[in-house]
Formats: C-alpha cells, structure tokens, sequence
C-alpha cells in the first residue's frame, strides 16, 4: 500500500480540529480538495474514517486506532522542526573539541569562556588528547574539532594555524654556569633532561630537534604534563625544554636561569584541526569563528 504523505498529512489537520474548514484554511486548500483527500484515504484503507455531524468531523473507532499513530508522527515532526529551528538559532547542539594540555591551559580555555557566555545553550565536550588519538577520533566523526601544538605528522586533516610560541631552555640555579657560553646539544644532552613522556607532541619536537643535530635523546626525568617541567627545574632537577608561558614567571623570580642554544629553537603553533571529508554544524562553525 502506497497512501501519499499529503492524504495523511489532511487527515491529521482534519483529525485534529474536527473540522474540514479549520484544516483548509491551515494547509492552504480549499474545503472541496479536503474532502476529496478524506474520501480517497477511506477508500485506499477500505474503511471509514470520519463521521459528518453538527459537532463537525468525528472520528469513527478505525479513525481513532489511525488517529493515534498518525500524531504520534506529527509530534515527532513538530519536535524536529522546533529543534532545527533552535539548532540553527544557536539556541541547542553540540561540539566535541579535543585539545593538548598546552593549548587547553594557555590558549582555548578563555576562548571557550567566551563562546559558552555568547552561547549559553550549546554543549561543550572537552576531552584532553594527544595527536594520534584526536586524529583518530576526527576521522571516525566522534571529535569534531581538534587544538593542537605543532610538531605532528604529516596528515590528511585540515589544519589552521591560530598562533604562534616560542620554547625556553630553563634550568635550576645550581646551572647557572652554563649560561656563560650558547651550548650545543651534545652539551645539553650531557646533563639531565626533563622532558615529557613520548606520544606528546613535545616530546615528538624535542626528538625531532635532537635527531636533526645528530644527539640520542634520552631524558632522566619524563612527565605527563608539561607544566610539571618548570617546578622541577626549580628543583635543580634537569634542564627542561618548556613552552615559555609555562616559564615566564619563574624567569622574572629568578628561580630558574633561561639557557641558549647554538642553535635557535623553532617556534611551534596552536592549530586547529578536522577532517575535510565530514560537515561540520553551524555550532562548530561558529566556534571556528571564535577561534579566528
């Protein structure tokens, strides 16, 4: 049985306000056309569907049994109209952001503070990754978005550089002598290192950056966060290769020294990542915006 959705779309209406008139002048017919849709359904069903009377169009027992799935479909149709229409006026959705430490502590957790008080309805999942799980999770559809450090491998993600940050080579007091002269990094790697742990993309720069001067690197201390570098440093624990913010005020209290290096450190990014290949919401696209 093939019925049009139009002839259960007039019974409905006609259903609903128990009378032909009323559901004419809401679906923009006229009442002849209404009647025909009503006798064509009855005739298609084999069964009788609406009572004439003076109180209007009453629903006969099969019309009551029809009646009852028929709206629990406009209800569901109704509801999704009304969600569209609060997910298009940013009034409801949901954006699923993954992000390193070091971009979440120093650059996206304000960024996200804004765009909740700009959007108060839209749900935020947060979820602290590194790079090979947040590829991973944007290829299958179940991140959307992705703030990450540079270095990472190459990859078929888009990426959007959003800024830029220097790294600092820090160490306790108890180094300050190696502040009198730039050292190489078959210096550096003489002493003790503080350096995260592999799988970070700190961790994958610093090897990179070893590698490339022909240097093995092998750390004495590795850690999960990289804040967690500068209080050991502090400790006279190592020398610490360090995003600078994560530095800055122990510089100014003096209680680390900021070594140099023969040769200067590359400068790392903040991207944002996601795979081309899936639509992003509007909510997400407005939280693109945000992040400029």
């Amino acid at each position: 049985m093939t019925i049009s959705f139009d002839s259960y779309r007039v019974f409905y209406y006609v259903a609903h306000y128990q009378n032909i008139t009323l559901a004419a002048r809401t679906m923009f017919l006229t009442q002849p056309t209404v009647s025909h849709y009503i006798l064509n359904l009855e005739k298609e069903l084999n069964c009788k569907l609406f009572i004439r009377s003076k109180k209007g169009m009453q629903l006969t027992p099969e019309g009551e049994l029809l009646y009852r799935h028929i709206s629990k479909a406009y209800a569901e149709i109704f509801r999704g109209e009304e969600e569209l229409k609060d997910y298009l006026s940013m009034g409801g959705g949901l954006i699923k952001i993954g992000a390193s430490e070091t971009t979440l502590r120093n650059y996206l957790t304000p960024i996200l503070g804004r765009f909740k008080e700009k959007y108060p309805n839209i749900q935020l999942r947060i979820t602290n990754t590194t790079y090979q799980l947040a590829e991973t999770a944007l290829k299958s559809g179940t991140m959307d978005l992705a703030v990450m450090t540079t270095p990472f491998p190459d990859t078929s993600l888009s990426v959007q550089t959003l800024a830029d940050f220097s790294m600092a080579v820090i160490a306790g007091p108890s180094y300050s002598k190696l502040t009198d002269h730039p050292l190489t990094f078959k210096e550096v790697a003489r002493h003790s290192l503080i350096c995260l742990e592999p799988g970070t993309s700190g961790r994958y720069y610093l090897d990179m950056l070893f590698a490339s001067n022909s240097v093995h690197l092998h750390p004495d201390i590795e850690l999960s966060s990289a804040d967690l570098i500068t209080p050991m440093a502090i400790q006279n624990m190592g020398i610490g290769f360090v995003p600078r913010i994560f530095a800055e005020h122990a510089l100014q209290d003096k209680k680390v020294v900021e070594l140099t290096l023969t040769e200067a450190l590359p400068t790392r990014s903040i991207c944002v990542l996601k795979d081309p290949d899936f639509h992003l919401s509007l909510a997400c696209q407005r939280f693109l915006e945000e992040l400029g």
